[in-house]
This record gives C-alpha cells, structure tokens and sequence, in this order.
C-alpha cells in the first residue's frame, strides 16, 4: 500500500508540474508575442531508448515511454539505486534508466522504473518486455531551482551513490563565443548543485569511473571553441567527482572518454588517416593520485572504418560497445567489438537495419546494450511529428515555437505564418491549421507585405549558392484562388532574402548583380523595373536584411569586416543610406545571422554561436553547423539574452505581432516525414588516403 500511494503521489507531481507550466507559458500580458524559429530535421527524431542482449540476436526492447525525444541513456548500478528515496520499495522485477528527455518545451533529466512485466531473462539482470507498457514510476531528476531557475541544456546523465553527474548550459560564462557546456553534480536528497567544470573552461560529455570517485571529460580547456563543426580538438580531463578537485589533462586529442576500471579508460579521435577509431588509455592511481606521465594509450579499432562514442564494459572487459559508420552503408549500427580477438559482432544491423543508432551504454553486468534510434511511426500508426513544438521561454513575455521548416514569417496581423519546406513554400494559420502549398519549386526566405493583404515574398532558387547563380524574388498573392505570381528581380544574379518597407512602398533584398553580395532597394508593387537603387557597396556579402517596424533602420548580416571568412556580424543602416552601425558580433570569426525586428522595434531576434557548442557534434544526427542558438538584443546590440539551449543548428527566427496560443500542434494526418534526417555528412566522405606512416604514426599515438 505504502508503494502504491508513493506511486500515486509521483503521478499527482508530475501531472500538477505539467499543469502548472503549461498555465505559465500560455499566461502573457497584453504585450505578450511569439518567436518561431527552425531547427532542421529536429521534429522527426522522435528519439526513444532500446536495448539488446550482448549474447546474440533478440528482439529489441524499448525502455522510454514513446513520448518526445528521449536520448543519451544510463543504466545505473543497484548500488545506486538502493539509496535513492525517491524510488519505492518493491519485490518485483525492475528494470531503471536514467536519460534526457526534451519533453514539456525543455530538457531534463529523468529516471523510470518499469514495474510488473514478465522479464527476458540475460545473465544475471532482468530486462522488462515493455512492448505491453508495465507500470511505470518517472521521476523528474533535474528542476529549475537546481540550475539558478534558467532554461538550460542537459546532457549526459551518470547517477553515482545520491549524486547525478551532468552536462547543462545554465551559466553565462561572460565571453562572446564560448561554449556555456559544464558538468554539474547534483545531490538528489537536497537538490544542491555544485559544478565540477573550472569557471571558463567548457567540459562535455563525462564518464564516472567505477568506484565513482574519478570523472573523465572531453574538454576544450582554456583554448576554447575555434568554430570547428566535425571534430572539436578537444582533451580528456579526470579529476575528483565529488568536488572537481585535482583535475589533471591525461589524454591530448580524444573525446567521449568510458571507463573499464579506474585506471582504464578508452575515447574516440579522428586520426590522420582520416577514420574515427575508438583508443584504449592505461595509468596509474597511487594513493589518490593519477600518474599522469604513466598514460599510454593505443589504437583498438583498426582502420576502414568509423567507430565512436565507444561504451566500455566493466562486467566484461574483454569487449566494448561502438557506433559504427561503414564504407557503403547510409546508417550507423552500434557494434560489439572483442578486444582480444580484435572481431566486431553486429548487434542493431540486424534487428534493424535501415535506421540510426546512436551513443550505446552497458547494463551493469554487461549483458545488455542501451542505446536510442528514432522510433517511427506509433503502434497506431501515428508519427507524432510535431508542426509546431512550444518551448519553454526564459522571458516571460515571449513564448517560443519551433517550426517543422525554415525562413518562417508572420503575417501583419499575426495571423497566418509563410515558411519553406525545401523545395516548396507554404501557409499556415499561426494555430498551424489549414496549411497549403503556395510554391512547389525550391524557395527560401520569406516575407509579408505591410500593406497589401496576403503578400509574400520570397526567393526562387537554389540556397548557398555563389553570386553569379540564377535566383529571383517573386511576390505571391496566397488570397487569390489561383496564387497570384510575380516576378520582381529579373536576371538572376542572387537575388534573395526580401523584406518590405513598413508603408509598403519598397523592398530591401540582396543581390549578386556586381559580383558581390551587397544590398538593394526595389519598388514593391512593380520590381526592380519600377524603382531600383543601391544600399550598400563593397568587395563583401551583405545579406539577411530586414526592415524595422518604424521605417528608419534596416538590419542585416554581413562579413565585410572579414570577407569571404564565413565570419558574419549584424550592422543597421537608415534606408537613404547612412547611419552605417554595427550592432553585434559573436567573438572573432563568430556568426550572427538572421535578424529581425520585434514588433515595437526596440529588439532584435537572432540566430547565433555567441554560446559556442554544446555537445560533441558526432553524438547527434548531422546538422551543417552543429551550434547556433537563438538570442534576443536590445536594437542597440546591448543586453544580449539567450533563448534557446541545445546541440542543434536553431536558425532563421521570426517575431510575431501577437502571442501564439501555447501548445504542440501535430502534423494534419500524420502528415511529417518519419524518421527522415541523415546521419553526419563528414562521416559519407572519403577518408584521407596518406602513407602508411603517417598511420604507424596514429597508431602509436
């Protein structure tokens, strides 16, 4: 009975904090307004966490719950687990799990106990069958209060004694560009924090070892975040988990770091042959201290193909767990890999073959492989895709969308929203009803007139193309029963990113037409035919404009002060011309990109890597800039504040003039694609065939 109401009364929590944020998003004062935004490919992962036995081929068991995103699982020891007073008390099979999910707008971290199913038996540890979903008690680990009450980015769950070890971005460190990833530990029984990660240091992905007294980081150290979007360059770090004490650099280039023992541990790089292989670092530990000069590592995975993010096995040390990626194959499998007969064992290629698997993790006595894939299409055949997902906003005043698309756009009255869903151009209401096609060939960007009802604008053409390619901006009537088109630029010379002059008279865009990007000004009725004239002027590219509410300022992206670096910054002119300003840049050779304006002009909505990364990009699904968040700025470039938190590429934001009702909005029929995203692009490239010493030389490192 005592376990039935502490049950009940887990439920009641959960059930009265979903209740009470779903009130606090959807409560917003008169001046309350919306941002959408886009993150690629984000809305049909659909992430849930499975295993599979290591003694051979079974059927896969799925742990989480089929709800939201759930990923990078841990399977805690029951030692751990015996002092937790959290969990009830109860005779019958359990299995536990710790993991992130990004559910209810933001990510947390969560442990579920499954209860009253029959188990499959492996070894000495049980494995429930949840296929018939058994009682399930889920325990929300991480709360507002425990990181200073921000929104924030968790990652990387180890539950070690009563205290859990993880990743989160709720502190600022100050510094334009620099990732904002440290690693916490949390004491469950009083909720305080303490962090591990030296102040202006970013440390991801950690390990506890066994004993639970070392952690091993990848760690970029005090160089910091450089902009790389592959490999991060990054070091293993150890040092005391209970305080983050004698932290010591062991390992120079290696990340995602698995302990085998306490002085055994292996990580992934890249070597110079081109291939990601999995190493194996040996030390010593004497009287609490590690030996550093005693490190010797060496290669394990041999080259032809990728292997990372490697598991190791503490039951069983003569195997590890690896995610694979194989010449010829479109998909990355998690693997056994015998260490002492160097031969790889297939576990998910076979159960699964057609689908992405990623980051594995042991059960405590090795008899089972954790690891999370998208899980498809529902048993009632529903995807769950998401058109728009509300998150969870650290202002008050603004609530957050993430659109399934990209370039959205509001209506002046906030009514309806255009975006583009490569290749086509679509409308929305801004509930996410009544969505149809307004353009099937490739566009990007998108803009509303001010004045002259169901207006869009938008770019006819392919993306991230050079100055000289074929793209023009059309304006479309979406209110004429048959779609109204006209063509504004003629020529072709890139000509993107349109956005109109609040009195309707004129549209800014860029254009390729001297052979740079620069910025222009057309008459919005009739084109370039009917008025043209030229903002700006430079051997650089100036793009991503948009028009300020009031008429007196344009904001745009531009690399003029580095041209052709990839480095992009904001600055604002007056449309006559002058008043030239820079507004704000993300550190040297940072990226800051798509502005726009709030309604009342007094902000801009951005997209960029001021916050650095986040997590080791290989760990995710493949993403062109594995960073970018969405900030807003005062229009004077001041007061910078931070919106969103994750590993993804957030991009192309837009303000609405109003406050969207709170609340997911599933696609129409189940309308989403399903698991459709690829797998990093690096890993399909061909490897870097050098010498054969230059291999001798990776496998001596």
């Amino acid at each position: 009975m005592k376990s039935s109401n502490h049950h009940h009364a887990l439920s009641c929590f959960l059930i009265l904090s979903s209740f009470l944020f779903s009130r606090a998003a959807s409560s917003g004062g008169a001046d309350a307004t919306s941002i959408v935004f886009a993150t690629l490919g984000r809305s049909s992962y659909n992430f849930d966490i499975y295993a599979l036995p290591t003694t051979g081929q079974s059927k896969e068991i799925r742990l989480s719950d089929g709800k939201s995103v759930n990923f990078n699982g841990f399977f805690p020891s029951p030692s751990s687990l015996s002092l937790l007073p959290l969990l009830p008390k109860r005779p019958d099979p359990t299995t536990h799990f710790v993991y992130i999910s990004e559910r209810n707008g933001s990510s947390n971290i969560y442990l579920d106990a499954l209860y009253d199913t029959p188990p499959i038996r492996t070894g000495s540890r049980s494995i429930l069958d949840v296929s018939t979903e058994s009682t399930r008690v889920q325990i929300l680990l991480t709360r507002d209060g425990q990181t200073n009450n921000r929104v924030s980015m968790k990652d990387k769950p180890s539950l070690v004694g009563q205290s859990l070890i993880y990743v989160s971005t709720h502190e600022d460190p100050g510094e334009p560009r620099a990732s904002w990833a440290a690693v916490y530990s949390t004491q469950l029984t009083t909720g305080s924090t303490r962090r591990l990660t030296p102040i202006g240091v970013a440390d991801f992905s950690p390990a506890v070892s066994p004993s639970g007294v070392w952690t091993a980081v990848a760690s970029l150290g005090e160089k910091g975040w450089e902009g790389e979007v592959q490999e991060l360059g990054t070091d293993i770090y150890v040092f005391l988990t209970r305080d983050g004490s004698n932290r010591v650099k062991i390992i120079e280039h290696g990340g995602w770091p698995s302990w085998a023992d306490d002085s055994t541990l292996y990580f992934h790089r890249r070597c110079e042959d081109g291939w990601w292989s999995v190493f194996k670092a040996s030390f010593n530990i004497k009287e609490g201290e590690l030996g550093v000069d005693s490190v010797v590592t060496q290669r394990v995975t041999p080259p032809g193909l990728h292997a990372f993010t490697p598991a190791a096995s503490t039951a069983n040390k003569s195997f590890i767990a690896v995610a694979t990626r194989r010449p010829g194959s479109d998909f990355r499998h998690i693997e056994l890999y015998d260490v002492v007969s160097s031969k790889f064992i297939d576990l998910t290629r076979p159960v699964s073959p057609n689908v992405h698997h990623f980051n594995p993790f042991f059960s405590p006595d090795s008899s089972w492989v954790g690891y999370h894939k998208c899980r498809g299409a529902s048993s009632d055949g529903k995807s769950a895709d998401l058109l728009l997902e509300n998150l969870q906003s650290p202002l008050p005043s603004i609530s957050l969308f993430r659109v399934d698309g990209s370039f959205p756009s509001f209506s002046p009255d906030g009514e309806r929203i255009a975006y583009v869903k490569f290749p086509g151009a679509y409308v929305m209401n801004s509930d996410g009803s009544g969505v149809r096609t307004i353009l099937t060939r490739t566009a990007f960007s998108t803009a509303w007139d001010w004045k002259r009802k169901g207006v869009v604008y938008t770019s006819v053409g392919p993306t991230f193309a050079s100055e000289s390619t074929k793209v023009d901006i059309i304006s479309i009537n979406v209110d004429d029963e048959d779609l109204s088109y006209k063509q504004l630029t003629h020529g072709g010379e890139n000509n993107a990113f349109p956005s109109p002059s609040p009195d309707g008279k004129w549209v800014v865009f860029r254009s390729g037409r001297t052979g740079h990007k620069n910025l222009y000004i057309m008459d919005a009725l009739n084109g370039e035919t009917g008025g043209l004239h030229r903002l700006t002027e430079g051997p650089w590219s100036d793009t991503m404009c948009n028009w300020s509410p009031d008429g007196e300022w344009i904001v745009f992206a531009s690399d003029r002060e580095d041209p052709g670096s990839g480095s992009f910054e904001l600055f604002k002119i007056h449309p006559n011309g002058t008043g030239l300003q820079k507004v704000i840049q993300s550190g040297l050779g940072g990226r800051t990109n798509h502005p726009w304006f709030s309604p009342d002009g007094k902000y801009i909505v951005i997209t960029s890597d001021y916050a650095g990364v986040s997590a080791e990009p290989i760990s995710n699904p493949h993403h062109y800039q594995p960073y970018g968040d969405i900030f807003v700025i005062k229009a004077d470039g001041s007061g910078i504040q931070r919106l969103t938190h994750n590993s993804y590429e957030d991009g192309t934001p837009a303000w609405s003039p109003k406050s969207m009702l709170s609340g997911n909005v599933e696609w129409p029929n189940g309308g989403g694609s399903k698991c459709s995203f690829d797998d990093c692009h690096w890993l399909n490239i061909r490897t870097n065939q050098r010498s054969s010493s230059s291999k001798r030389e990776c496998a001596q490192l």
